[in-house]
């Protein structure tokens, strides 16, 4: 096969392949090998019968489109690599004349990967972003850390904003008690504002044993019809009063809480947590200012059918979330309403930014020959291992050829970025 480049106009390649005679009476032969035994031969059993009988009971071209498909798919991807062509849709053909004992040619045209070159993607400027620690930021912490070792203690007082209280309850509405508004011994924090609006301020004051009627309306979107809007008095018995009780922040808070003996080792270590978080997030966030800049500075003739392809994967991706969560896909546009072409149409932006961003990213990895080095993928493979829990041989098996090339791939954008931020010039 000889592989010849036509023409290329825009993102549309059009190139030829010629196959000699003797190529394709090898794709006939290996045709009539494959599929003899699906044809009926006076005389011969299935399987038995020579080609010559076959073509002449059946014409000369039975073999032909078997054939044809076959030098076609050993050939294309062969073309492709020679003629250092990468498609992003199915190609059209054109194919010539087909006779016996002759060779015949075919053009084919099909949309590629547009050649994009990115300017200017050194030395860009941004603004720089805070990555400092304060103490409030480390006391913050603490207290939170603090309340995640508190415990409910039962006391002997009038009820206040914060505790919780356990209740009785039934609701009326004029005289007739309503169905699903009653409970017994119901735990309610006072101040969580997950009971009806008004209901949780009203028990504010009560001491156990008090019993006290609870006067709200229901909001006029309530769920239940029957209620919405409507004046209900709920009938309240207080049995038990708690509140939080928090540990001392101390050494020996510090002891119980963590691996360390002091509090001042304890804070220094949340410092040091916090540094790092806030250093990756900064960092994250001028990578993203960078690539953004880097990205609104490159212009880029981008195929519909890209932008359309990546839409599929979002899609996917989406049903995939759905499914997580026990829910149908089409039953989701059928709640919302919407058509699942509405919904292309809605993600069709952030569709043509990830495809723009990547072709981006890959333009400067090219430019600056940024490859995955065995090192950069075996890491790569041992921290997913770890993720997974899985054997890194196990995990290369289950991830094939194809998934090897995300990572490379992914690696090569990751490096792209890393250098872009580096030569950047951050300012402030």
């Amino acid at each position: 096969m000889k592989a010849t480049m036509l023409s290329k106009e825009k993102n549309d390649v059009t190139f030829k392949m010629d196959f000699e005679a003797d190529e394709f009476e090898n794709a006939i032969n290996n045709a009539y090998k494959a599929t003899k035994h699906q044809y009926n031969i006076d005389g011969f059993r299935k399987g038995k019968a020579p080609r010559k009988l076959i073509e002449k009971k059946y014409g000369e071209d039975i073999f032909y489109e078997d054939a044809i498909n076959q030098l076609f798919s050993d050939s294309y991807p062969v073309a492709l690599e020679e003629l250092k062509i990468d498609p992003v849709d199915r190609p059209s053909a054109e194919f010539d004349k087909i006779e016996a004992n002759k060779g015949f040619g075919v053009n084919i045209t099909v949309t590629v990967v547009p050649e994009v070159e990115v300017k200017d993607y050194k030395g860009v400027k941004i603004a720089k972003v805070d990555d400092s620690v304060s103490d409030e930021d480390v006391d913050k912490d603490l207290e939170a850390m603090q309340k995640r070792n508190s415990r409910m203690v039962v006391v002997e007082r009038p009820a206040k904003e914060g505790d919780t209280v356990l209740i009785d309850y039934a609701g009326f509405v004029g005289e007739e008690q309503f169905e699903g508004g009653t409970a017994e011994r119901q735990p309610l924090t006072l101040g969580s504002n997950t009971f009806i609006p008004g209901f949780e301020e009203q028990l504010i004051g009560a001491s156990v044993g008090d019993e006290v009627d609870v006067k709200v309306t229901f909001p006029e979107e309530y769920h239940s019809e029957d209620l919405a809007g409507k004046e209900a008095v709920f009938k309240c018995k207080v049995h038990e009063i708690k509140e939080t009780e928090l540990p001392e922040i101390d050494d020996e808070f510090a002891k119980d809480v963590s691996e360390f003996e002091t509090l001042e080792e304890l804070k220094a270590d949340i410092r040091h947590k916090l540094e790092k978080i806030a250093k990756d997030k900064a960092e994250y966030e001028m990578k993203n200012a960078v690539l953004e800049k880097v990205y609104e500075g490159t212009e880029i003739d981008i195929p519909e059918v890209m932008v359309e392809n990546q839409i599929d994967d979002m899609l996917q991706e989406f049903q995939q979330q759905l499914r997580y969560q026990g829910l149908d896909l089409n039953q989701y546009f059928e709640y919302l309403n919407k058509s699942i072409s509405e919904f292309r149409e809605e993600i069709k932006p952030d569709a043509y930014k990830k495809v723009k961003t990547k072709l981006v990213v890959e333009a400067v990895a090219n430019a600056e020959d940024l490859n995955a080095s065995e090192e950069d993928i075996e890491k790569e493979l041992a921290a997913m291992a770890e993720q997974y829990k899985m054997d890194v041989d196990k995990l290369k098996e289950v991830m094939g050829d194809q998934g090897l090339h995300y990572i490379k791939q992914d690696i090569r954008n990751r490096k792209a970025i890393d250098l872009m931020y580096e030569s950047a010039v951050v300012e402030g």
